[in-house]
Formats: C-alpha cells, structure tokens, sequence
C-alpha cells in the first residue's frame, strides 16, 4: 500500500524529428519473476481475486503523479495499470503494490521468504487511426514487496548474512542505493 516513485524518462535520441510534441502510452504490470510461477500466473491471480474480492495488485497513486494523463485502471487486470504521458516533461507516476510476497508461498510455519515480482513498464507510440501502437520500450527490475515489519526484518537478516561472508564474497552482492534504475527487457 505504500507508494513508489517511477520516473519516467524520454530518449531525446529516439524521438522522431519534427513531429512535435508526442504522447507516449505505458502500461505498468506487476509480474511473477520465477519462470515456473510465470506460468500459471493466471491461476495464481484467479486465487488472489478469489481470497480478496475487489482488492486489486496494483494502483496508481494519482495525487502524488506527475505529468500522466488519462489514467487507465481496468478491473479485471488486477496487476496493470497504464497511462499517457508526454516525454518532453517531467513525469512521476507513484504506484502502490497490494499484495505481499508470501501470498503466494506455500504456508509452512512462519517465516517464508516469499515470491520475487518484477515490475514491468512497457512503452508504446500511440497508434493512429486504426494502426496498432508502435513497441518502443520495456523495462523492468525485481521486487520483494512485505509488510513493515517483515521488511525490516528482512533487511536486518540480509545485511547479518552479508556481514559474515569473508571480505572477497561480500564485493559480489551489489550495494544498496537510493534508487533503482530499470533494466530494459
């Protein structure tokens, strides 16, 4: 339920010359990382809706975005959300994930560690009359989403773990930082 900033940012390098000012359309979903979950996503959705009936996954966070026009949340895609925006100005737009990574673990007694989503964003020209919006762009990065508590728990025991690995181990795993950049898929 908390909300998350995603700057959006346009490539001055992609944008064609001389057609003006261009909207772009991109639609934000919260996926299963795991291949294996990927799979049967939607079942493991169906379940969701069925256990939590008129919650969604994902929402936009309209009071805290910036720069998004016409906001799109359809109700039976529980796990999207998508918008317009103009890449030639500051754009935010502030998600909250509603789902936590355990709800869709196996329950064994406590502590389970949790299924890893991705966050996709993908990046569309808005099509013309009757011609199909143009792929322009997709990224993603994994995330971990729990409760307060849980998350600062967890971060606690990954940062012990990470602590008694010898000095050479612990370079391999990559710092923490302020924000995250996505990687384009």
């Amino acid at each position: 339920g908390q909300s998350y900033e995603i700057r959006m940012l346009g490539n001055p390098r992609a944008e064609p010359a001389g057609e003006g000012r261009r909207m772009l359309k991109s639609t934000v979903r919260v996926v299963f990382h795991d291949r294996r979950l990927q799979y049967s996503e939607q079942q493991h959705l169906e379940g969701w809706r069925w256990n939590r009936p008129g919650d969604r996954i994902l929402d936009i966070d309209i009071p805290l975005s910036v720069g998004i026009l016409d906001p799109q949340i359809h109700p039976t895609l529980l796990n999207t959300v998508e918008f317009l925006w103009d890449p030639s100005r500051r754009t935010s737009v502030f998600v909250q994930v509603h789902c936590i990574s355990t709800e869709f673990t196996l329950r064994k007694n406590g502590g389970e560690k949790g299924v890893p989503f991705r966050i996709q964003i993908d990046t569309f020209g808005v099509g013309g009359k009757g011609e199909p919006p143009e792929h322009l762009h997709s990224a993603s990065c994994l995330v971990k989403v729990f409760k307060p508590k849980g998350a600062d728990r967890k971060q606690k025991t990954d940062r012990e773990k990470v602590e008694k690995q010898p000095a050479p181990e612990r370079e391999k795993f990559q710092p923490a930082y302020e924000s995250t950049v996505l990687v384009e898929v």
